[in-house]
């Protein structure tokens, strides 16, 4: 990609997006077989407009390349899980993911005071946790093989504005 890329356009998911949520998440080729069917019942109810889930997508020229979802953290005050992001991996290091993250964090703007970010401690998620350390998440704590012998669980967390 050649020159200055423009922000990718952002909008509202609905379930005609379901077969493209799919191809992007298994895409990124780290969640697991059985984590995706999560993902697609998380994406699911985001839609059908539960007030646990919002979710967001992000085109390039048209075309879905990415998305996100979060919600608030049961039994917590202001304090928001970012359940799910994947970009279609052409589309890697063209500002998607930032533009979802900043989405995310614009809209959680003066309601949260804390997203929390759940990610995997494998060597295939060293971008992911660098991506999250580069836009201010810091590392809050590592839970050993919480997923699977040798895949620990790593907690970010960004504290926010909250009013």
């Amino acid at each position: 990609m050649s020159g200055t890329l423009t922000a990718p356009a952002l909008r509202h998911l609905t379930a005609a997006d379901r077969g493209r949520i799919e191809e992007i998440t298994r895409a990124v080729r780290v969640f697991r077989d059985d984590e995706v069917p999560v993902a697609l019942e998380v994406f699911d109810a985001a839609v059908a407009g539960s007030p646990d889930y919002t979710a967001v997508g992000a085109e390039r020229d048209g075309v879905l390349a990415g998305w996100i979802c979060w919600g608030p953290t049961p039994c917590t005050l202001g304090t928001f899980d970012l359940y799910w992001m994947a970009v279609d991996p052409a589309m890697h290091a063209a500002g998607v993911g930032t533009a979802l993250v900043r989405e995310m964090e614009s809209r959680l703007a003066g309601c949260a005071r804390l997203i929390v970010v759940e990610t995997a401690g494998r060597p295939d998620y060293r971008p992911t946790r660098a991506f999250y350390e580069a836009r201010g998440y810091r590392r809050a704590a590592v839970i050993p093989d919480f997923y699977a012998p040798g895949d620990d669980q790593v907690v970010y967390v960004k504290s926010v504005a909250a009013s």
